[in-house]
Protein backbone atom coordinates (compact mmCIF):
# COMPACT_ATOMS: atom_id res chain seq x y z
CA UNK A 1 0.00 0.00 0.00
CA UNK A 2 1.38 3.61 -0.78
CA UNK A 3 1.78 5.96 2.08
CA UNK A 4 2.15 9.61 1.39
CA UNK A 5 5.04 11.39 2.71
CA UNK A 6 6.11 15.09 2.84
CA UNK A 7 9.03 16.98 3.72
CA UNK A 8 8.93 19.70 6.79
CA UNK A 9 7.69 23.14 5.91
CA UNK A 10 9.62 26.53 7.13
CA UNK A 11 6.94 28.59 8.64
CA UNK A 12 8.81 32.24 9.48
CA UNK A 13 7.06 34.58 11.22
CA UNK A 14 7.30 38.32 11.42
CA UNK A 15 5.59 40.92 12.35
CA UNK A 16 5.87 45.09 14.16
CA UNK A 17 6.10 44.91 17.73
CA UNK A 18 3.52 45.32 19.68
CA UNK A 19 1.48 43.48 16.73
CA UNK A 20 0.50 40.33 18.94
CA UNK A 21 3.88 38.16 17.35
CA UNK A 22 5.35 37.37 20.96
CA UNK A 23 2.04 36.23 22.35
CA UNK A 24 1.34 34.53 19.78
CA UNK A 25 4.62 32.49 19.00
CA UNK A 26 4.69 31.95 22.77
CA UNK A 27 0.89 30.10 22.50
CA UNK A 28 2.52 28.49 19.22
CA UNK A 29 5.52 27.14 21.32
CA UNK A 30 3.35 25.67 23.79
CA UNK A 31 1.81 23.12 21.01
CA UNK A 32 3.38 19.91 19.59
CA UNK A 33 2.64 21.44 15.72
CA UNK A 34 6.25 22.00 15.30
CA UNK A 35 9.74 23.02 16.37
CA UNK A 36 10.34 26.07 17.24
CA UNK A 37 13.82 27.43 15.87
CA UNK A 38 16.52 28.45 18.78
CA UNK A 39 18.03 31.45 17.71
CA UNK A 40 21.99 32.68 18.28
CA UNK A 41 22.89 35.74 19.37
CA UNK A 42 26.52 37.06 20.65
CA UNK A 43 24.56 39.15 23.69
CA UNK A 44 25.20 38.47 27.14
CA UNK A 45 22.49 36.09 28.88
CA UNK A 46 19.61 37.99 31.23
CA UNK A 47 18.20 36.60 34.64
CA UNK A 48 17.08 33.52 33.87
CA UNK A 49 18.17 32.77 30.23
CA UNK A 50 19.20 29.79 29.61
CA UNK A 51 21.96 28.50 26.53
CA UNK A 52 19.50 25.94 24.14
CA UNK A 53 16.37 27.23 25.33
CA UNK A 54 15.99 31.19 25.48
CA UNK A 55 19.00 31.82 22.85
CA UNK A 56 22.38 30.14 21.93
CA UNK A 57 24.78 32.14 23.58
CA UNK A 58 27.86 32.34 21.30
CA UNK A 59 31.17 34.08 21.29
CA UNK A 60 31.43 36.65 18.82
CA UNK A 61 34.10 35.53 16.75
CA UNK A 62 32.20 31.71 16.95
CA UNK A 63 29.43 33.53 15.65
CA UNK A 64 31.42 35.40 12.94
CA UNK A 65 33.40 32.07 11.99
CA UNK A 66 29.70 30.74 11.31
CA UNK A 67 28.48 32.95 9.64
CA UNK A 68 31.12 33.15 7.10
CA UNK A 69 30.40 29.24 6.76
CA UNK A 70 27.25 29.09 5.45
CA UNK A 71 25.94 28.77 8.97
CA UNK A 72 22.87 30.89 9.71
CA UNK A 73 19.86 31.00 7.49
CA UNK A 74 19.98 35.12 8.36
CA UNK A 75 22.10 36.95 10.71
CA UNK A 76 22.02 40.86 11.94
CA UNK A 77 23.59 43.19 14.27
CA UNK A 78 21.08 44.87 16.40
CA UNK A 79 22.54 47.46 19.17
CA UNK A 80 25.87 45.94 18.79
CA UNK A 81 24.71 42.11 19.63
CA UNK A 82 24.95 39.71 16.83
CA UNK A 83 21.63 38.18 16.15
CA UNK A 84 21.14 34.65 14.01
CA UNK A 85 18.88 31.58 12.81
CA UNK A 86 21.29 28.39 12.67
CA UNK A 87 20.51 26.64 9.73
CA UNK A 88 21.57 23.05 10.52
CA UNK A 89 19.10 22.08 13.08
CA UNK A 90 16.13 23.85 10.99
CA UNK A 91 17.22 21.79 7.53
CA UNK A 92 17.78 18.76 9.76
CA UNK A 93 14.28 18.94 11.29
CA UNK A 94 12.94 19.55 7.19
CA UNK A 95 14.03 16.89 5.90
CA UNK A 96 12.80 15.33 8.21
CA UNK A 97 9.46 16.18 7.73
CA UNK A 98 9.01 18.09 10.99
CA UNK A 99 7.52 21.62 10.41
CA UNK A 100 10.14 24.42 12.20
CA UNK A 101 8.66 27.93 13.18
CA UNK A 102 11.02 31.02 12.80
CA UNK A 103 10.87 34.43 14.39
CA UNK A 104 12.76 37.16 12.44
CA UNK A 105 11.74 40.87 11.50
CA UNK A 106 10.92 41.75 8.13
CA UNK A 107 15.15 41.94 7.18
CA UNK A 108 15.34 38.54 8.43
CA UNK A 109 12.61 37.22 6.28
CA UNK A 110 13.93 39.46 3.16
CA UNK A 111 17.40 37.10 3.80
CA UNK A 112 15.63 33.79 4.26
CA UNK A 113 14.00 34.44 0.65
CA UNK A 114 16.96 35.25 -0.76
CA UNK A 115 19.21 33.01 0.35
CA UNK A 116 19.03 30.61 -2.81
CA UNK A 117 19.13 27.54 -1.54
CA UNK A 118 16.31 25.43 -3.62
CA UNK A 119 15.58 23.53 -0.48
CA UNK A 120 14.42 26.54 1.44
CA UNK A 121 12.65 28.11 -1.05
CA UNK A 122 10.71 25.15 -1.22
CA UNK A 123 9.84 24.53 2.25
CA UNK A 124 9.43 28.47 2.59
CA UNK A 125 5.81 29.73 4.25
CA UNK A 126 5.97 33.18 5.09
CA UNK A 127 3.44 34.52 7.44
CA UNK A 128 3.22 38.72 8.32
CA UNK A 129 0.85 39.89 11.45
CA UNK A 130 -0.44 42.97 10.51
CA UNK A 131 -2.17 45.01 13.15
CA UNK A 132 -5.34 46.91 12.26
CA UNK A 133 -3.66 49.98 12.02
CA UNK A 134 -0.77 52.14 13.70
CA UNK A 135 -3.40 53.77 16.42
CA UNK A 136 -4.59 50.06 17.31
CA UNK A 137 -0.79 49.72 17.74
CA UNK A 138 0.44 52.41 19.80
CA UNK A 139 -2.91 51.93 22.41
CA UNK A 140 -1.85 48.01 22.65
CA UNK A 141 2.35 49.78 22.95
CA UNK A 142 0.73 52.01 25.50
CA UNK A 143 -0.90 49.15 27.43
CA UNK A 144 1.72 47.45 28.47
CA UNK A 145 3.11 50.30 30.14
CA UNK A 146 6.96 49.51 29.39
CA UNK A 147 7.97 52.47 27.46
CA UNK A 148 8.16 56.55 27.30
CA UNK A 149 5.87 58.14 24.73
CA UNK A 150 9.07 58.43 22.46
CA UNK A 151 10.27 54.78 22.98
CA UNK A 152 6.74 54.42 21.79
CA UNK A 153 6.57 56.90 18.99
CA UNK A 154 10.48 55.42 17.85
CA UNK A 155 8.59 51.56 17.49
CA UNK A 156 5.39 52.89 15.73
CA UNK A 157 8.24 54.69 12.78
CA UNK A 158 9.69 51.54 12.68
CA UNK A 159 6.22 49.58 12.53
CA UNK A 160 4.95 52.13 9.84
CA UNK A 161 8.26 51.04 7.98
CA UNK A 162 7.72 47.22 8.24
CA UNK A 163 4.27 47.14 7.98
CA UNK A 164 5.08 48.54 3.68
CA UNK A 165 6.57 44.94 3.01
CA UNK A 166 3.56 42.51 4.29
CA UNK A 167 2.77 41.91 0.16
CA UNK A 168 6.27 40.23 0.49
CA UNK A 169 4.61 37.49 2.59
CA UNK A 170 2.78 34.50 1.33
CA UNK A 171 0.38 35.36 3.99
CA UNK A 172 -1.11 38.16 5.90
CA UNK A 173 -2.84 38.07 9.26
CA UNK A 174 -4.61 40.93 10.28
CA UNK A 175 -4.45 40.70 13.73
CA UNK A 176 -7.51 40.48 16.28
CA UNK A 177 -7.63 38.97 19.82
CA UNK A 178 -4.64 36.34 20.18
CA UNK A 179 -7.29 33.36 19.65
CA UNK A 180 -8.33 34.74 16.52
CA UNK A 181 -4.56 34.80 15.77
CA UNK A 182 -3.57 31.45 16.41
CA UNK A 183 -6.83 29.95 15.12
CA UNK A 184 -5.59 31.97 11.88
CA UNK A 185 -2.01 30.88 11.75
CA UNK A 186 -3.82 27.23 12.38
CA UNK A 187 -5.45 27.59 9.15
CA UNK A 188 -2.69 28.56 7.19
CA UNK A 189 -0.51 25.67 8.43
CA UNK A 190 -2.91 23.53 7.73
CA UNK A 191 -3.19 24.63 4.33
CA UNK A 192 0.58 24.25 3.53
CA UNK A 193 0.25 20.78 4.60
CA UNK A 194 -2.04 20.13 2.00
CA UNK A 195 -0.31 21.33 -0.77
CA UNK A 196 0.39 18.39 -3.34
CA UNK A 197 3.64 19.73 -4.19
CA UNK A 198 4.77 19.05 -0.82
CA UNK A 199 3.64 15.32 -0.67
CA UNK A 200 4.90 12.53 -2.41
CA UNK A 201 3.99 8.71 -2.54
CA UNK A 202 6.11 6.23 -1.09
CA UNK A 203 5.60 2.46 -1.93
CA UNK A 204 5.49 0.43 0.71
Amino acid sequence: MNKFTRQGILFVLSAPSGAGKTTLTSALRRTPDFVYSVSATTRPPRTGESHGKDYFFLGREEFLSRAAGGGFLEFAEVHGNLYGTPKAAVMENIAGGVDVLVDVDTAGAAAIRSSGDPAVASALADVFIMPPGLEELGRRLRGRGTESEEQIATRLRNAAAEMRHWRDYRYTIISGSTEEDIEKFRSVMRAERLLSRRLEIRES
